[in-house]
């Protein structure tokens, strides 16, 4: 598979005050698909503009014609596989199936705060590893079958109906993040493709060699699960989110070729711009990220 570059745009701009134009401009420069972060609010941004994912994804789909569109990712957090299920369907219509799943066990931010009984902590993360081995799977069938009874640990669904389903079939594409045991193999089982940002453990103090070496080591686990089922890690794209790594990508043209080069020998068959946002962790010269977007594939 030849190497797709695709972008991230946080949702922080009005509809009507830059927004619109930005997902526009992102299918005008070629990219394989516009991303958006699934959170209540992120990091930086929470006294900031935040808006909705699918809300955002819908409009965005409304307002192009080729581009993929998608979420970086949608967890459990404050999701339930039923509700969410009926938006992506409908998400998968307006768009006329242009529409990924990025989809994750979720962390321990703002969101898993948010939403919380009252006298409930947040969850730990071998809770949200176990609301996600529920999730998913449910979402699946879901999103694959007209009418879905389950009566599970953490999610219930009765007579939950989905009529007419996907645009895409068997239903959309999911691409899973997870870098454990226990989301690689759900990954491996579920995943139309998998995703990572590389090894958090090292995203600071770390080298860029540490982290494609991290990221070697992710791909090698992510094979073993799907030997465990007999399934061809090939099937599975692999795509790397940038700007939680050591490397700087978008400091020049070159940097970038460098990068992506380095990164496709390992496998990684699309990378992830975040849009830059000047005073943000993400500034970036927008005139480097457009020339990326239209000549960097050319030089790979």
């Amino acid at each position: 598979m030849s190497l797709r570059l695709s972008t991230v745009i946080l949702p922080v701009r009005r509809w009507h005050e830059g927004g619109k134009e930005r997902w526009q401009r992102a299918e005008d420069l070629g990219f394989h698909t516009a991303y958006t972060y699934d959170h209540l609010s992120w990091r930086t941004f929470r006294d900031g503009p935040w808006f909705g994912a699918v809300p955002t994804l819908t409009a965005a789909a409304a307002a192009t014609e080729r581009i993929r569109l998608g979420t970086l990712v949608t967890s459990p957090n404050f999701r339930h596989p039923v509700t969410l299920a009926k938006e992506l369907i409908t998400l998968d219509d307006v768009s006329n199936g242009r529409v990924t799943l990025g989809i994750g066990a979720g962390g321990n931010g703002f969101d898993a705060g948010t939403l919380r009984r009252a006298g409930e902590e947040p969850w730990t993360p071998r809770e949200r590893a176990d609301h996600f081995g529920e999730f998913l799977p449910l979402l699946d069938r879901l999103l694959t079958e007209d009418s879905v009874t389950y009566e599970g640990e953490r999610y219930a669904a009765y007579e939950a109906r989905n009529i007419p389903g996907c645009v895409q079939r068997p239903r959309l594409p999911f691409a899973v993040a997870a870098t454990g045991p226990r989301g690689l193999r759900l990954a491996a089982r579920h995943g139309q493709a998998w995703v990572t940002t590389g090894d958090p453990k090292i995203s600071e103090t770390g080298t860029p060699e540490q982290s494609l070496e991290a990221i070697r080591g992710q791909i090698g686990k992510l094979g073993a699960a799907c030997a465990e089922i007999d399934r061809d890690v090939d099937e599975l794209g692999k795509i790397l989110l940038t700007g939680f790594s050591p490397d700087r990508p978008l400091d020049s043209f070159d940097a970038f070729v460098d990068f992506a080069g380095r990164h496709a020998e390992l496998g990684i068959d699309e990378i992830v711009l975040h849009w830059p946002l000047p005073g943000t962790d993400f500034a970036a010269d927008e005139k480097v990220f457009e020339r990326i977007a239209t000549e960097a594939l050319a030089q790979l």
